[in-house]
């Protein structure tokens, strides 16, 4: 009467090392079916790939193929080997990803999903994380007073969208991988920067509108407006200027790096030179105060001109406090003391002329 072998028993007698639970072992597609995924394992005997898994995985397999698998389970009471397709293709898609990094590859990937902090992504098999500040100059959801709620909806316009991007940083053993769209365009953006001139003038797409200025997505690369060269006049709320998606354009006025700083006031006249040379140092103008500062008060001689007058160009006696001789809203009569065209600055005083003494040359602002 001969006797039953078990998988380990016929194992040792053909010499062959038994299956370990981990351990990785290739075979031949014999059969694909729903949820099951048969193999041959040559003395191993038969594997089986079983459960969710099998669904992607199914569709690129045909008989007779040969893949790799960890073993699960070594042997059922039934005599085959259950199998996981799962960890090989994450080691392989570690693999993948340090000859990526390693490289320096650009590459594609679709966001599945968003959080207030980033892009959720999976690369190879492995998911990982596309930081906020990782983003291009396109896609960086410029919002105003960080609102959150905000950001997290442009973020959400991106899942689904294929980004171009380089991977940053990965840790196999901390299973972390994290991916730049801005390193991705580095080399491009560096490019586009080499032919750009301070003083060019450009066009652009308004991606941002916040409270310090407008950002300004130039060809992929980034320019930022700030609040004083969007306007020559004082501008409270960029928001009355210009909104998401217009199209402006603007003169280069510093290159730092990867980041343009643009200016939209200096493409037309200075309005302040103009008026300016109604004035001469030693006339009288009349003007209105209009604010009160610790070191004097600011005043509109014209539409376009505000002037100072220093707190030591109130009286000839000694002031503590402009408020105690001057109001906002009062009209007076001043004398020009100074002009400074390039720094725009008009400084008066209520003082009396001395008898013999020069213009003073310079405002005495703080």
């Amino acid at each position: 009467m001969s006797k039953t072998l078990t998988m380990d028993q016929l194992l040792a007698e053909a010499e062959v090392k038994a299956p370990i639970h981990g351990d990785i072992i290739e075979g031949s597609v014999i059969s694909v079916e729903k949820h099951e995924i048969w193999l041959d394992l040559g003395p191993a005997g038969t594997g089986v790939v079983l459960g969710r898994e099998t669904e992607s995985a199914a569709r690129s397999l045909q008989p007779g193929d040969t893949i790799s698998a960890s073993i699960v389970e070594p042997e059922t009471p039934e005599g085959y080997v259950v199998l996981s397709l799962r960890k090989v293709a994450k080691e392989k898609g570690w693999e993948a990803l340090e000859e990526r990094h390693t490289s320096g590859e650009t590459f594609g990937i679709v966001p599945f999903d968003a959080n207030r902090g980033g892009l959720l992504v999976e690369v190879d098999g492995i998911r990982g994380f596309l930081p906020v500040s990782q983003l291009s100059a396109e896609n960086y959801p410029r919002v105003s007073g960080a609102d959150k709620d905000e950001i997290l909806h442009r973020l959400n316009q991106l899942v689904g969208q294929t980004l171009m991007v380089r991977v940053l940083d990965l840790d196999r053993k901390q299973n972390k991988l994290i991916v730049s769209e801005k390193a991705a365009r580095r080399e491009m953006t560096e490019d586009k920067i080499a032919n750009i001139e301070v003083g060019t003038e450009i066009e652009g797409t308004v991606t941002g509108v916040v409270d310090f200025g407008v950002f300004v997505n130039v060809d992929g690369v980034e320019g930022m407006v700030h609040i004083s060269e969007i306007a020559w006049d004082r501008v409270e709320n960029p928001n009355k200027y210009v909104k998401i998606g217009d199209k402006v354009k603007a003169k280069v006025i510093a290159i730092d790096q990867d980041k343009l700083s643009l200016s939209m006031k200096q493409l037309t006249p200075d309005p302040w030179i103009k008026e300016s040379e109604q004035f001469s140092v030693g006339d009288k103008v009349d003007g209105t105060i209009n604010r009160i500062t610790p070191f004097g008060a600011f005043v509109q001689v014209t539409p376009v001109i505000e002037a100072l007058v220093h707190i030591s160009e109130l009286s000839e006696s000694h002031v503590s406090d402009p408020n105690e001789l001057v109001s906002v809203g009062e009209k007076k009569q001043f004398r020009v003391i100074s002009i400074d065209p390039a720094q725009h600055k008009l400084s008066l005083s209520l003082k009396a002329p001395r008898q013999g003494s020069k213009p003073a040359e310079g405002s005495k602002e703080d």
